[in-house]
């Protein structure tokens, strides 16, 4: 008997992402000290430490998209690919795109739902199953190389305390840490982005306008340096904020010829928004880990991040200690 697994609405993982792209996040993040006022936040780290894998991952995304989807039918077919997209958090075109790859390499089998001719039922075919165990091989061995700072026993805390950050029905479907930090640092940011749904903001800015805020008029240049990210990212989010009214490029007193950044006043009160939006995903965070996970998971991301960070450890520690 065929093993189909139908999952409630209600439990639906996260929204498929459409931007920015894993490479993009990947190379516009660089290596040099954290923000010490971020480093507190699971959100944060576990965007640095996504972005750290992302850049460091061998292959196109669209293998990795492969896998996860063959790895995901090995329970049993599955109704309904849309259901299936949701639950991995990939755009329903890229889905699309993925199952006919699949398809034409013979790995899984597509057919008509008879109870629901809008649905498609997915099926593992026997090539499929082959490329799993081969592509399991190849996640375990990059993420060995992802995690080597990890001992055995971390590395299986962490993915466990990691899983508790997705919805219940998507956590037996994710079993390699590199897609589980994909996930989770998607989930996260798409439920920062919640909360600020409506004004025009996202969850992160709030690094950008806490900076600001901290240093005054600021030179474009700095503000990278102090968020340890690309020159063109940083223009990237200094021109939402400027578009947004957010904002001011003024020139820099101690050299004119270069422009300096502060907040409006509007910017001012935006902050605050945006600072109770990352407040309360850190609660919530904090409950789907429980009693002591949110220590120890930051514990776990810092000391995947110290190689790139020096100092990230003791920063997040001071902050929390």
């Amino acid at each position: 008997m065929t093993n189909v697994r139908v999952e409630p609405d209600a439990a639906r993982g996260p929204v498929p992402e459409t931007a920015p792209a894993a490479g993009a996040e990947a190379t516009a993040e660089v290596s040099g000290v954290l923000p010490e006022a971020l480093t507190g936040f699971i959100g944060y780290l576990l965007r640095r430490v996504f972005a750290r894998f992302a850049a460091r991952t061998d292959g196109p995304e669209d293998s990795s998209r492969d896998f996860l989807v063959l790895d995901a039918l090995t329970g049993g077919d599955w109704v309904s690919q849309l259901d299936l997209a949701e639950r991995l958090g990939i755009n329903r075109t890229i889905m699309v795109g993925v199952i006919d790859r699949l398809e034409g390499r013979g790995q899984v089998l597509r057919t008509r739902n008879p109870d629901n001719r809008r649905q498609y039922i997915l099926s593992l075919t026997d090539e499929g199953r082959a490329a799993v165990e081969t592509g399991r091989r190849a996640v375990a061995e990059r993420n060995a190389r992802l995690t080597a700072v990890l001992s055995a026993e971390q590395v299986a805390r962490l993915n466990t305390l990691l899983a508790r950050l997705l919805p219940p029905g998507t956590q037996d479907l994710v079993q390699s840490t590199e897609h589980l930090v994909e996930q989770a640092h998607h989930r996260l940011r798409r439920l920062g982005d919640e909360k600020l749904a409506g004004t025009g903001l996202r969850v992160r800015h709030y690094g950008p306008l806490s900076v600001l805020a901290a240093s005054g008029p600021c030179p474009q240049q700095r503000l990278a340096q102090e968020l340890a990210i690309t020159g063109p990212a940083a223009s990237q989010l200094v021109d939402e904020l400027v578009d947004g009214g957010l904002v001011h490029r003024g020139r820099d007193p101690h050299d004119r010829r270069r422009h300096a950044l502060e907040l409006t006043e509007l910017g001012h009160t935006r902050l605050a928004t945006v600072a109770e939006a990352v407040g309360l995903l850190a609660a919530e965070v904090a409950e789907l880990l429980g009693p002591g996970g949110e220590d120890e998971l930051r514990a776990l991301l810092v000391q995947l991040l110290e190689p790139a960070h020096p100092g990230v450890s003791e920063a997040a520690a001071g902050r929390h200690g």
